[in-house]
């Protein structure tokens, strides 16, 4: 079973000459284990990508399908079920992690939303992103690289069956940048988990299993 697939999926904004297609037919398989990364210029429609990916966009044609659930017409309550049980979100910023909590409350807090505690325990996870020696400290006192891997300790809460990346590697230096996506690309084969980065970063390219790109709204 796949853990994402769009078919056929386009969704345009405006009207008449101005009309912009985000997504033109676009169609897409991720499978467990699967790191897939997807480039292009601004604008061309990665982030509607990840928007539909999410279950947070609904495409106006085509079918969207998540952990075997077909999720076109589903009510905002059932998509909102489908973002909690099934998809973890590593956003491009790290500025998203409340000020007052300390990393390791950072996971607790993201299980209390999800309504999930995945196999790995809150003191795993943190081993996990290397983050152990981190565990008490709030954001503000961590660098943007620590930040970006508390985010990712995060969005594997719960075990989600599909990650959507956007940009991780922004605010990072070349180091932290290609150990970020190195430890994506990782969780990803070892624990089962289909995973789509959006990205500007060419040198991170390696970590992927797929390269896609897209221009004006298709996908190739």
């Amino acid at each position: 079973m796949t853990a994402l697939t769009l078919d056929n999926v386009s969704i345009s904004y405006g009207d008449g000459d101005t009309r912009v297609h985000a997504l033109n037919e676009v169609s897409l398989q991720v499978n467990p284990g699967e790191f897939v990364g997807v480039v292009g210029p601004s604008g061309s429609g990665k982030s509607t990508l990840l928007a539909v990916a999410g279950a947070l966009t609904r495409p106006e044609s085509g079918s969207v399908r998540i952990a075997g659930e077909e999720i076109t017409g589903f009510s905002e309550a059932e998509l909102a079920r489908i973002r909690r049980e099934h998809i973890g979100f590593v956003f491009q910023s790290s500025g998203n992690l409340p000020s007052a909590l300390k990393a390791r409350d950072q996971l607790e807090f993201a299980a209390r939303i999800t309504g999930r505690q995945g196999r790995r325990s809150t003191a795993e996870l943190l081993d996990a992103v290397g983050m152990t020696h981190r565990a008490g400290h709030r954001p503000a006192s961590l660098s943007g690289g620590e930040r970006q891997r508390i985010g990712i300790a995060c969005a594997l809460v719960g075990d989600p069956q599909l990650l959507l990346v956007d940009e991780p590697t922004a605010a990072l230096d070349r180091q932290r940048a290609q150990e970020i996506v190195g430890l994506l690309a990782r969780e990803c084969h070892d624990y089962g988990v289909a995973g789509v980065m959006v990205t500007h970063d060419l040198a991170v390219l390696d970590h992927c299993d797929r390269v896609l790109d897209m221009v004006d709204g298709r996908l190739g």
